[in-house]
């Protein structure tokens, strides 16, 4: 008899002993479905001395494993990863072993999916329910569950649709193979600094070992073409590469990019996918059919037959840190699956994080520089407005120079974009009589107007609520006002002062997915947008030759909140959006509107000092002893009863630890207080680099009796400290 040790797809549970059925064989990484008291569960065959060992069960009474899933078994580097994040990170292996293994890798890809479209034909009898369906769905396809939640209905309504025949079934094959990229379809005219940085990143994916490449380069010096060479010796050495994106919306022109270079659209891997596609590029990628994958940060878990290079795209950006479940981060998480497999990884920014310029001082990664922009177009000019001296007019937001510079793009027929990292139209909405302010009901943040789609909506839990016509509070009518910017109102003041002017608006709510994305490049390259408002979607990856204007309308917002990285993430953000500016032939200019134009940040970029203002930085972070020279963790309990929740948090913070070089700071309510309706208290730690932080969390923790009202949620490295 064979028994097999089987890694369950839950994070209750460790690993459990199964009997493997007689004529059948499970090796190592086999992917399986088990039995767990009723149910049956995905999970991988793992190695018996993993994640320690569980009591021994006899073999009578083991239980048979239902199925060996046809699929490729997940590689020993991977596994490798999984335990190294779920030992890193203090998250149960079968969270983490769920990125790996999605829903679709147990369905089989010979199947088709049945899909429905829109007829245009309407039900004989409509409803408003159906209205809303038809108008949500319009061109799009997809199953009955994912056109449920697109139009935010219920099942019930798209199978109505089905039988009245405004909706027609369409079958989706999931196994048809994907274009084969060339690698010398159309290699790229290199400059010269462009070609011997290429040949550094050649030299490294030919070697076959692993190593770590920061490929800095000012913005629109050409790192995606340098770092597309990496991906064509990774196919002509018959590898797959996988280049990771900070955001979705950035997939769509990548897609675009790469087609050009390789002569086919790469493999696609996001959120944003239909069943359908995630079930053909899942079962590509294991078996090596998908040969390069461009994707969001879950795709650094995917099984890859055979990867040759890991490329991190605007490595710098903050999104690729996960903040709900595992919470990891990519860019950490890409270097250990290079060292795991054995291969390059490459990290690309024009304003790489202090923790990567940390390890190239350190001699652990190899640094590459691109210090000037391809095909002689230079850096934009920058200059501060100081909003004290020269304010915007009362209940106005673009200071006159501004407005003025925004005329004269508008005259020579040159396009502008003004940055604002706050969606909606406003931020807060008050009563002028009471001065009661609109609160989310599960969230202790501010309701957030949305004009466009008339809704104030938390951008925290994603509840939504109609504008209300009297105060919640004292009841008096016509008393709310929006208060503060968004980019819905600093476009409505676009709209005022341009009437002629053709503006786009970009944010996650208008480019919410990559197809979005991708008309708004065709509008904006086909000269159709003179002038784009947008928040930090735009600061990254796009390229405009005709945008020679970039105003910051607040640029002092992102210095605010006590966030420890705050001056750093400020600098990388105004330093990118600035880098969308002039990067044709025509020169740039970038304004920067600010009350603290001494402020270090702001001096540095306008004297376009990066160098000096990584090294103010560096030193106040080493006198700190914060991260990269110091380690923090956050403990968060949470719970929907705040006695539970306060009750727990000061039982934890009374067994506290106490050893020399820990800090303990809380428990303290978290700075957002309630989340999705639960009430959260944060305990902070703080310690040097060497020390053991997981050692000493786990003995804690694991001392506690949890009760199942609350929740603890682990956050190693944190980047978000609300």
């Amino acid at each position: 008899m064979t028994r097999a040790r089987v890694l369950l797809l839950t994070a209750a549970l460790g690993p459990l002993d199964y009997r493997v059925p007689q004529g059948s064989a499970a090796p190592l990484g086999s992917v399986v479905v088990a039995p767990l008291g009723p149910r049956r569960l995905g999970g991988v065959v793992w190695e018996d001395g993993s994640f320690g060992a569980p009591d021994p069960v006899g073999d009578n009474r083991l239980r048979n494993l239902y199925e060996i899933v046809p699929v490729p078994p997940v590689p020993a580097p991977l596994r490798r990863l999984v335990e190294w994040t779920s030992d890193y990170y203090l998250s149960p292996p079968g969270s983490v072993l769920r990125m790996v293994l999605p829903g679709v890798a147990f369905a089989d890809a010979r199947r088709p999916i049945i899909e429905y479209r829109a007829t245009g034909d309407l039900p004989p009898r409509m409803t408003p329910q159906r209205t809303v369906a038809i108008e949500a769905i319009g061109d799009r396809q997809g199953t009955v569950r994912e056109l449920a939640a697109l139009a935010n209905v219920s099942e019930a309504v798209i199978r109505g649709l089905v039988q009245t025949g405004a909706l027609e079934p369409v079958s989706v094959a999931a196994d048809a193979p994907y274009p084969e990229p060339d690698r010398s379809f159309a290699p790229p005219d290199l400059s010269d600094e462009q070609r011997a940085a290429a040949g550094q990143l050649k030299a490294a994916v030919e070697a076959r070992r692993f190593e770590t490449l920061l490929l800095d380069g000012v913005t629109g010096s050409g790192k995606t073409e340098v770092y597309m060479e990496a991906v064509a010796a990774a196919l002509a050495a018959g590898r797959q590469a996988l280049i990771l994106l900070p955001e979705i919306a950035l997939t769509e022109p990548m897609l675009t990019r790469f087609a050009a270079r390789f002569g086919c659209e790469p493999v696609a891997w996001h959120s944003g996918l239909r069943q359908a596609e995630r079930r053909r590029a899942w079962h590509a990628i294991a078996s090596g059919g998908a040969r390069i994958i461009v994707g969001a940060r879950s795709a650094l878990f995917l099984p890859y037959a055979d990867l040759g290079a890991i490329i991190v795209d605007e490595a710098h950006e903050t999104s690729f840190k996960q903040e709900d479940g595992v919470h990891y981060h990519a860019r950490d998480v890409a270097v250990m699956r290079g060292h795991f497999e054995g291969l390059p990884v490459i990290l690309a920014s024009a304003t790489p994080a202090l923790e990567s310029l940390a390890q190239v001082e350190a001699g652990r990664y190899r640094h590459i520089v691109l210090p000037a922009r391809y095909g002689g177009a230079t850096l934009p000019d920058l200059a501060a407005i100081d909003m004290r001296a020269d304010p915007p007019d009362r209940g106005r937001w673009l200071a006159p120079p501004l407005v003025d510079a925004l005329a004269d793009r508008l005259h020579k027929g040159e396009q502008s974009l003004l940055f604002l990292n706050r969606r909606g139209f406003a931020p807060l909405t008050l009563c002028r009589t009471c001065g009661h302010r609109i609160q989310c009901p599960n969230c202790t943040a501010w309701m957030v107007e949305h004009r466009l789609v008339h809704r104030l909506a938390c951008h925290h839990c994603g509840h939504v609520m109609p504008p209300p016509r009297l105060c919640p509070e004292c009841e008096d009518e016509d008393s709310l006002v929006a208060c503060g910017p968004g980019v819905e109102r600093v476009a409505d003041e676009v709209g005022l002062r341009f009437p002629e002017a053709r503006t786009a608006i970009v944010t996650s709510d208008t480019l919410w997915s990559p197809a979005k994305a991708a008309e708004f490049v065709d509008n904006v390259e086909a000269g159709l947008v003179d002038i784009i408002i947008g928040t930090q979607l735009v600061t990254k990856g796009y390229h405009f030759p005709n945008l020679t204007l970039v105003g910051v309308v607040d640029a002092d917002l992102g210095l605010d909140g006590g966030d420890l990285r705050a001056s750093e993430r400020t600098f990388q953000q105004i330093a990118q959006v600035a880098g969308r500016a002039g990067r044709g032939v025509k020169p740039g200019e970038v304004l920067i509107q600010t009350r603290v134009p001494d402020a270090p940040v702001m001096a540095a970029l306008v004297a376009n000092d990066r160098d000096g203002f990584y090294a103010a930085e560096a030193a106040s972070r080493k006198s700190a002893g914060a991260p990269p020279y110091g380690r923090f963790a956050a403990l968060i309990i949470s719970s929907e009863d705040l006695e539970v929740a306060r009750g727990l948090a000061q039982r934890l913070g009374q067994k506290a630890p106490v050893l020399d070089g820990l800090s303990v700071y809380g428990p303290a309510p978290a700075p957002l207080a309630m989340l999705r309706g639960r009430h959260r208290f944060r305990l902070l730690l703080h310690a040097p680099r060497s020390f053991d932080l997981q050692g000493a969390i786990r003995d804690w923790v694991g001392a506690i009796d949890w009760p199942a009202k609350a929740r603890l949620a682990i956050d190693i490295d944190p980047y978000s400290f609300v």
